[in-house]
């Protein structure tokens, strides 16, 4: 090494060194009972020294530090995140569905876009985008080195404008190509229709504030339209990929009476709560089947957790993605924010649905000929436990591999036909829908001897 250089560097390792420094604090200010972890800070300073003066090209501070952060977040789970502040602009603006963009609930793995679940109506549902979709390429960009945030960025664009998805689909031999029209992503969480003569069906593709209030309308539109009272109802979650939790909460509450419906639990005492259901059921004790499938994450398996854990319902379908924790943003000082997650969902009965998902009270597939073969169940779809970093579930005895095994493995249909007034073309249009009927009416039949 020359004078010239070993100079340089010197001056770099001062220069990382009041950073860790810096670093080290905000550590001791979290950890008053701890060490500071001072051989890792030695070796952060190290590798930022060697990067400073060795890389190929000139890095800023900035950038590295911006690095820096992004990794530690990585690292801890497939949720938690650092948003700089053009990120965090872009995810308010997201909220306000203001934006053009697919309509696809998106996660990273293994450094793709794998695919949670299409929202209904949204260019992606009608372009047939399925959950457990890997995207590898956004037109000719390659999604290897993409961080979500910045493939989401790519995915959105101006209304109309064409996107065209190479897509890594299971079962098919070669990737396929998908071209999709960009729109104003602006979904209806709340559809419903009369099955036949006194049984309803309510299909909630995601949770939103208004969520409930919806619900609740055209709960009371179908009373209507039945004649005042409901023999039974069936509620769709499946491909529902979940979102805000008071939506969640208040479906949950609309069908009990009383109990607890969800709790949290984390490390600080703001992270545990909880949400119990208040008196009254919209349905009057009327039977009632969730329709979930490994596309029901998040706000989903809260619904049918607590709908199963109370006995309220009969959950059929295929076990949900299992996604049991919860994500808080956090906003930055110096602008951008963290989404950091800070606690877990538990049933009413106490499970945690992390990683584990929410099993079917009666297992159903949408139909013989979709079921899949051994082999093709060995693989499983994508469920929260197959993410990268995804948490354990910290009540399964098992080992995390074990854990991470889902073998449901199908796709399902949205049961969206409007036209499919007579109940025997739900066998040939959504075989799990003609299924939760014949099951309501079966619980109709019971309910009524019982009385």
């Amino acid at each position: 090494m020359s004078v010239k250089t070993r100079s340089a560097t010197l001056v770099l390792v001062g220069t990382a060194i009041g950073v860790s420094l810096t670093l080290g604090q905000a550590v001791l200010g979290a950890r008053n009972d701890a060490e500071l972890p001072l051989e890792q800070m030695r070796t952060f300073t190290d590798v930022f020294s060697r990067i400073k003066s060795d890389y190929v090209e000139e890095v800023s501070d900035d950038q590295l530090l911006e690095y820096a952060i992004r990794g530690m977040l990585d690292g801890l789970d497939p949720h938690s995140s650092y948003l700089n502040a053009e990120e965090f602009t872009e995810l308010r603006v997201g909220t306000t569905g203001e934006f053009g963009g697919l309509g696809i609930e998106v996660g990273m793995e293994d450094g793709f876009v794998r695919v949670v679940s299409p929202i209904d109506d949204t260019p992606a549902a009608k372009a047939g985008m399925q959950t457990g979709d890997l995207i590898i390429r956004l037109d000719d960009t390659p999604v290897k080195g993409l961080s979500l945030s910045d493939a989401v960025k790519l995915m959105r664009g101006k209304p109309g404008s064409i996107l065209t998805l190479t897509v890594v689909r299971e079962g098919e031999d070669k990737p396929l190509t998908v071209e999709i029209e960009r729109a104003i992503i602006k979904t209806t969480s709340v559809r419903s229709r009369m099955l036949e003569k006194d049984y309803a069906y309510v299909r909630i593709s995601n949770f939103q504030t208004k969520t409930t209030a919806d619900m609740l309308k055209a709960i009371r539109e179908l009373k209507e339209e039945a004649g005042g009272t409901l023999g039974g109802l069936v509620l769709d979650l499946r491909n529902n990929p979940g979102g805000v939790l008071s939506g969640a909460v208040g479906v949950s509450d609309a069908f009990l009476g009383d109990g607890n419906i969800v709790y949290t639990d984390g490390r600080e005492e703001d992270s545990r709560l909880r949400y119990d259901a208040t008196s009254g059921d919209v349905l009057d004790g009327a039977p009632l089947v969730v329709l979930v499938n490994g596309g029901s994450a998040s706000a989903s398996e809260i619904v049918a957790g607590a709908m199963q854990d109370h006995g309220r319902a009969i959950v059929l379908g295929t076990k949900t993605f299992g996604k049991g924790s919860v994500q808080t943003i956090q906003d930055l000082p110096a602008g951008g924010a963290v989404k950091l997650t800070t606690s877990r969902y538990y049933t009413p009965d106490g499970r945690s649905i992390q990683a584990l998902g929410i099993e079917p009270d009666i297992e159903t597939y949408p139909g013989l000929l979709n079921r899949p073969d051994e082999d093709e169940a060995a693989l499983g779809p994508l469920t929260e436990s197959s993410l990268r970093g995804a948490l354990v579930n910290e009540s399964d005895d098992e080992d995390d591999e074990d854990a991470a095994t889902d073998a449901d493995g199908a796709e399902m249909t949205g049961g969206e036909d409007e036209d499919a007034d007579e109940s025997a073309d739900l066998v040939y249009d959504d075989y799990q829908l003609y299924e939760a009927l014949n099951l309501l009416r079966g619980l109709s039949i019971l309910s009524r001897r019982d009385s």
